[in-house]
């Protein structure tokens, strides 16, 4: 900080002192031209020396972001001449620039990112890919103040070698103008003379031609890409989609609904993992777990405590039961219905415009489309840990159709991840009679979440019997004796763990084989590669959902749907890209744990700056009613302002109550306009209110309320 400091008043000084000793008089055409014979004598008496210092004087001028560059460009040329003054400006003016672009980024970089680190963040991302490219475009038209580009570009994370070479080139052209105008200085009676409309035109359309050839070399690596596959003379549909989830559903639906010819493929059960195997019966299962705990604890409520008796395969065929009467929603039938041709059976793209399905019933039919948008999700990743096919391990997928005809549930029950989807299991089961142990690899359950929610999470599992081993390894899977282990190391031990079931779930994995991918050449690694657009190497083939990333949460597959589909179709006038700002989540442990936006552990990585605000739901009346007190809502601000960076909820209904702060995060509202609407007495909504209360009160502007303080003591008088 001294350093910065230091710097920053040395520029300040020089700067001053340039004006103080009415320096900018010699940087105005009229004292340019009364002292040009004076400076041709002393150059001709000593000309290395008046070179040098007038190229040390040009960087100066430069690096201090001076009035007088446009001056000196014009002595360059009429004191050596077209080429000596080129080469010297050129230089000169280059070296400058990335001085002051170096000292930019050395005083200002670090304080803008610490108060706009996620805008700048996003910025950087353009920059790191097309950064040179948007610079030169700059360089070529002087209408842009350079001084300006040197600055603001310092802020950026722009490489230097970048910005000095394209600089170098790109103010090549502008710098020639100049230089040729001073070899004429007589003639020239003012610098708007020298870059006449007319010139300055010639300069837009020069700063055009980058983005014109940027158009052509885009057509020419499209005629690229599909050289070899021949372009059918007419098309069977607008679009085929692959996949009947999330993603795939609403892809469709909005195909449909502007009226295109759509075919949706779908090999298994519509609606995808969420309606059939995640969202969907997880969350009526939780449900189920949910009221046989509220029994148990009835007494909380003033009632007889009891135990809860039940059939476990009840309890699973309400979880079916629920799953039919959803079903419909994405059924065949429905679709169908909104003019969404369904195809049963297995896809294949043979070419960029050709796909092939194996129907379920053996036949085959092969379709020509104009654009393809693959949204086929993601499954269970299972590790390949040594025993475990021996294991009797379930998934998140397949477990409903394993446990649905047990009279009980799973006794000595091991959850392998410490994630959402282990954590919900873990607590469903545990409340329906499950001795469970959890067991993850990292330091913390819940990895993306801050610390003290892991904590909250862990210490109400703990409570309900759930034994949480964190820091745990799982090595591999064996029997012993009549009984099936699990080893783990935990601190350079190893420790035999017996259970009865396992339920795999550290994570999901996109389903990328299977389907042409790998003969067209689309590339993948864990996701598909797509750009902004959601388009894959094949302008015409899309992606969107779990095989994309960068969430895998069904109502992020929603939201590139309508991407996926609008760009698919309608790509050829204007294209859209993801945006990805505020996108919400949360995993439906109890109390529920909802976020949107950073958390503390990411501010603090990002190196953002952020004021913490909290309200703790034991304040709140509606809470105390239910006996449900435990939780928080915290939200991240910039120090001093109102704008909302993130906010966690922990919390009865957490999911829920999130969707103000995410609409307000969607639409730029604060916590004073959240401050400002009423919200309904006594309910869980109220604690946005007060959680923008504590942040009113602790940005009260103190020095006025003083005043405010003495205007009614003299009001009393």
């Amino acid at each position: 900080m001294a350093k910065k400091s230091l710097l920053l008043a040395l520029f300040a000084a020089l700067i001053v002192s340039f004006f103080a000793f009415d320096l900018n008089q010699y940087f105005t055409l009229a004292g340019l031209k009364s002292s040009v014979d004076e400076f041709q004598q002393s150059i001709d008496k000593n000309p290395v020396v008046s070179i040098g210092l007038f190229f040390l004087g040009y960087v100066a001028v430069t690096a201090l972001s001076l009035p007088g560059a446009a001056i000196l460009t014009l002595a360059a040329g009429a004191l050596f001449g077209l080429w000596l003054g080129l080469l010297l400006v050129s230089f000169a003016s280059t070296i400058g620039a990335t001085l002051a672009f170096i000292s930019a980024r050395f005083i200002f970089r670090d304080t803008v990112k610490k108060k706009f680190g996620e805008k700048l963040k996003k910025i950087d991302e353009g920059v790191e890919k097309q950064g040179g490219f948007y610079l030169f475009t700059l360089r070529l038209v002087p209408v842009f103040p350079f001084f300006l580009i040197n600055l603001l570009m310092g802020l950026t994370s722009l490489k230097i070698r970048t910005f000095y070479w394209v600089s170098q080139v790109g103010m090549l052209a502008g710098t020639a103008v100049y230089v040729n105008a001073g070899t004429q200085l007589a003639q020239i009676d003012s610098l708007s003379g020298i870059v006449s409309p007319g010139l300055i035109l010639s300069f837009i359309l020069l700063g055009i031609f980058p983005w014109i050839a940027k158009g052509i070399v885009a057509l020419v690596n499209r005629r690229r890409v599909y050289k070899g596959y021949s372009k059918p003379a007419s098309f069977d549909r607008n679009l085929i989609v692959i996949g009947g989830g999330a993603g795939g559903l609403v892809t469709s639906y909005i195909g449909a609904a502007v009226k295109a010819r759509v075919t949706l493929i779908e090999a298994s059960e519509m609606g995808g993992d969420c309606l059939n195997y995640g969202c969907v019966p997880s969350k009526a299962i939780i449900k189920t777990a949910k009221v046989a705990q509220q029994m148990r604890h009835a007494d909380k409520y003033g009632l007889n405590a009891t135990q809860p008796g039940f059939s476990f395969k009840q309890v699973m065929a309400r979880v079916q039961e629920v799953i039919t009467t959803i079903a419909p929603n994405d059924s065949v039938e429905r679709y169908n219905s909104l003019g969404v041709e369904v195809l049963k059976g297995y896809a294949t793209i043979v070419d960029p415009w050709t796909v092939t399905i194996a129907l379920n019933d053996g036949s085959t039919q092969t379709l020509t489309t104009r654009s393809i948008v693959v949204t086929t999700g993601a499954r269970p990743f299972v590790p390949p840990l040594p025993g475990i096919d021996d294991s009797g391990y379930v998934t998140s997928d397949t477990l409903w159709s394993e446990f649905a005809n047990r009279e009980e549930a799973p006794g000595r029950l091991l959850v392998l991840g410490g994630g959402p989807i282990g954590c919900e299991l873990a607590q469903a089961f545990s409340r329906l009679g499950s001795q469970v142990t959890i067991i993850e690899m990292a330091g913390q359950l819940m990895g993306r979440e801050d610390s003290e929610v892991a904590e909250l999470v862990t210490g109400v599992l703990n409570e309900q019997g759930i034994t949480v081993n964190t820091g745990h390894k799982a090595l591999r899977f064996e029997r012993q004796g009549a009984d099936r282990v699990l080893v783990v190391e935990h601190e350079g031990e190893e420790r035999a763990l017996v259970y009865d079931d396992v339920i795999v779930a550290v994570g999901r994995e996109a389903r990328l084989k299977g389907f042409g991918l790998e003969e067209l050449g689309i590339t993948f690694d864990r996701t598909i590669d797509t750009d902004e657009f959601l388009q894959t190497r094949f302008p015409n083939i899309y992606a969107a959902g779990d095989v994309v990333g960068p969430y895998q949460f069904t109502h992020v597959a929603s939201h590139q749907a309508w991407y996926a589909a609008v760009n698919a179709l309608f790509g050829t006038f204007k294209k859209f890209k993801v945006d990805y700002r505020v996108i919400p989540w949360a995993t439906y442990v109890d109390p529920e744990v909802a976020r949107v936006g950073i958390n503390e552990t990411q501010a603090k990585e990002q190196g953002i700056e952020v004021e913490v605000t909290r309200y703790e739901f034991a304040e709140l009346d509606r809470a105390v009613t239910e006996s449900a007190r435990t939780g928080f809502v915290k939200v991240l601000t910039p120090p001093g302002k109102d704008k909302i960076l993130g906010v966690t909820i922990v919390s009865e209904h957490a999911g829920d109550l999130l969707a103000e702060f995410v609409l307000a995060m969607k639409h730029n509202l604060g916590l004073n306009k959240i401050l400002g609407t009423i919200h309904a007495y006594p309910t869980w909504a109220e604690s946005a209110k007060y959680a923008a209360g504590n942040w009113k009160r602790a940005n009260a502007p103190e020095s006025l309320l003083h005043y405010v303080e003495k205007y009614h003591a003299w009001r009393r008088k």
